[in-house]
């Protein structure tokens, strides 16, 4: 036998050997990143993207690694009763809100047992009795800003597919398929962002293709619609950003002035011209077209500049009560030098800012510091100072000596977690008191391992600022050991 034929072989072999097919076999648990969990006869774990924990079921494989399978359910013999109807029409398809199929109560049990498991598995840090995770009041509709692109090749159902009548246009205004960067799954309803976002989205739709106004090809770099921001705020204000692919200021104010007229309601109508590859914003010029070039967001009598470009929790609702529970971590008594560390646009900050003596915040993008300092000006708050750097760098002797030691540090990074290095920063400072707030559990329990030698986590609270989907937000109290 040839060499060539042995390896085929072989490889036919692995390929079949990957791929097993395990019968009635129960779901135990959800998992990390939405996916819920089964055991393979051999003891091996399996994880599945559409399964509901309960379920009993048969599963396809597609990958074996050492440890556990991946693979799908095919045939399902018995529902959980942890499972509910879908409110979404899209559900399945949409990347998004895995698990609005399984009741909302069992989503916070879920979120809460995965950040004790990372705790005191990844972190293994001794954790105090963990208070019940904080449920949202709304459960759909609670987003104050949604991304949606614009496509010519939309995304077709296998119906579609088989189906020998014409299909018409392919133009899609949604969301991209997961996996697939270059389908748009057209949205007809989205219950993530409260009214006018549908109205707005499917009316842009309708007038864009009675227009004859191109849908951007991702694949060729052709058309001229690329995608349209929304941003609602407790405020009742919205704002609007349509990014186009092309300079064409006929067609472009076509578009914009059918929006302005047809919705009144917008009071920030704003563009973007993008000839690159990638529709990033944030390295172009955001052009104001009607109204603002911003809208407010008000939180306890303070209000916040959002623009274009500007972070801002997404769940304005909830965001307020996980900033209340900060700050009573924290337990200021007016008397307390505080640094807060990944500002942003200094929210957090400002929100304590009244229960301490200073603030001191701290953030590596320049233009988050110019927000944070113009929302402090305009909140008439004279305690608080924002300051540009590298995290991992400005914490020197230096800075110490001219700003003070920092009773309390609170800090609240990106998913990735903090660098080492400014652990390492904590730790050389070391506050009598650390209030970490985080949207990723995993990095904030690796976080907390490297400090459980100086510091003991005291209180933790579970928040949920996403329903229907497996994201989860985490506050734990660290406190200095004797």
């Amino acid at each position: 036998m040839s060499k060539l034929k042995k390896n085929y072989i072989c490889n036919m072999a692995r390929k079949k050997n990957r791929k097993q097919v395990f019968t009635e076999i129960e779901v135990i648990d959800a998992g990390a990143k939405g996916k819920t969990v089964a055991k393979a006869p051999d003891g091996k774990v399996i994880f599945l993207p559409n399964a509901v924990p309960g379920d009993v079921v048969d599963v396809q494989t597609f990958k074996k690694r050492t440890a556990y399978y991946e693979g799908k359910a095919t045939i399902f013999h018995k529902l959980s009763d942890k499972r509910v109807e879908p409110e979404c029409e899209h559900f399945g398809t949409c990347g998004g809100c895995k698990w609005q199929n399984m009741g909302y109560e069992h989503q916070l049990f879920y979120k809460q047992k995965e950040v004790v498991n990372h705790l005191t598995r990844i972190g293994h840090i001794e954790l105090p009795e963990v208070t019940p995770i904080l449920p949202s009041k709304e459960q759909y509709f609670y987003r104050n800003k949604m991304e949606f692109s614009f496509s010519d090749s939309r995304w077709l159902t296998l119906d579609e597919i088989n189906s020998n009548e014409d299909i018409g246009n392919k133009n899609a205004l949604g969301f991209h398929i997961p996996g697939m960067w270059d389908k748009i799954l057209d949205v007809k309803k989205c219950h993530l962002q409260a009214d006018p976002s549908n109205a707005l989205r499917n009316a842009v739709k309708a007038f864009a293709i009675e227009n004859n106004l191109e849908f951007f090809n991702t694949r060729n770099q052709t058309g001229l619609l690329r995608t349209m921001m929304i941003r609602t705020s407790s405020t009742g204000e919205i704002m609007v950003l349509v990014q186009f692919f092309k300079d064409d200021k006929t067609k472009r104010e076509l578009l914009l002035n059918y929006i302005a007229e047809t919705f009144p309601e917008v009071t920030s109508l704003q563009y973007v011209v993008n000839e690159k590859a990638n529709d990033t914003i944030y390295d172009q010029e955001v052009i104001r077209y009607k109204g603002e070039d911003h809208i407010f967001e008000e939180m306890e009598g303070l209000t916040f500049k959002i623009n274009a470009k500007s972070f801002y929790q997404t769940n304005s609702n909830q965001a307020y009560e996980l900033y209340k529970l900060t700050r009573d971590f924290a337990g200021l008594t007016g008397e307390e030098l505080v640094y807060d560390l990944y500002t942003g646009t200094g929210t957090i900050a400002q929100f304590v800012s009244k229960k301490a003596k200073k603030v001191i915040g701290v953030e590596a993008v320049p233009d988050a510091i110019m927000a944070a300092k113009e929302n402090a000006e305009r909140n008439n708050i004279t305690n608080c100072e924002f300051f540009v750097g590298d995290m991992k760098n400005v914490f020197n002797q230096e800075f110490i000596n001219t700003h003070g030691h920092p009773d309390l540090i609170i800090t609240d990074p990106p998913r990735d977690g903090m660098h080492k290095d400014v652990v390492q920063q904590i730790l050389n400072i070391a506050p009598q008191k650390v209030v970490y707030v985080s949207c990723n559990s995993a990095t904030q329990a690796r976080d907390l391992a490297l400090m459980d030698a100086n510091y003991k986590v005291t209180r933790m609270q579970p928040v949920d600022m996403f329903p229907q989907t497996f994201h989860v937000e985490n506050i734990v109290l660290l406190e200095k050991r004797n």
